[in-house]
């Protein structure tokens, strides 16, 4: 082939899913009954955040659990559900748990993911940071293939897909 060939490395969340799996987790939160009489709700706050609401801190981890638990069983990676510091805050008698959907690379994790290529993967190999995705080109599609798996087994607070490989 004449031209290199290349990959995008993204952080994309299937919208339509978190809405499936914050469905699903409201109807068992409503049926079940260590749920009953508790005011515990999960509902969505703004257009990328998750509201948990219960009468005590316990309970909102609870349905913190069972959203959770319903997001993996649609695929969707915990490390998109940014929940800052993770502790419910008291809003008068009840508490609050906001969690956000996170899109998008951020601009350290970016520039940690490039850095990484260049350490450690093949020489050949180039990482160009554009907005919040990350371009890797290269001659071979062997080295490509090296470069996704070593990114595979990065440790970085993002859920990476790999796109556009071509």
């Amino acid at each position: 082939m004449a031209g290199d060939s290349s990959f995008d490395v993204v952080s994309k969340v299937d919208h339509q899913e978190v809405d499936n799996a914050l469905n699903q987790a409201s109807k068992e939160i409503a049926q079940r009954y260590d749920f009953k009489g508790v005011g515990a709700s999960i509902a969505w706050s703004g257009h990328d955040a998750v509201l948990m609401i219960a009468n005590s801190p316990e309970r909102v981890l609870a349905v913190l659990d069972v959203f959770e638990t319903k997001l993996i069983k649609r695929g969707i990676s915990l490390k998109s559900l940014d929940l800052g510091d993770k502790e419910p805050k008291p809003s008068g008698k009840e508490y609050r748990l906001v969690g956000a959907i996170k899109e998008g690379l951020s601009s350290d994790v970016a520039r940690q993911l490039a850095k990484l290529i260049r350490d450690e993967g093949p020489k050949s190999v180039k990482a160009v940071i554009q907005g919040d995705e990350l371009r890797v080109t290269g001659k071979s599609r062997d080295d490509l293939q090296a470069a996704i798996a070593l990114l595979k087994g990065a440790d970085v607070d993002a859920a990476l897909q790999f796109v556009n490989y071509r």
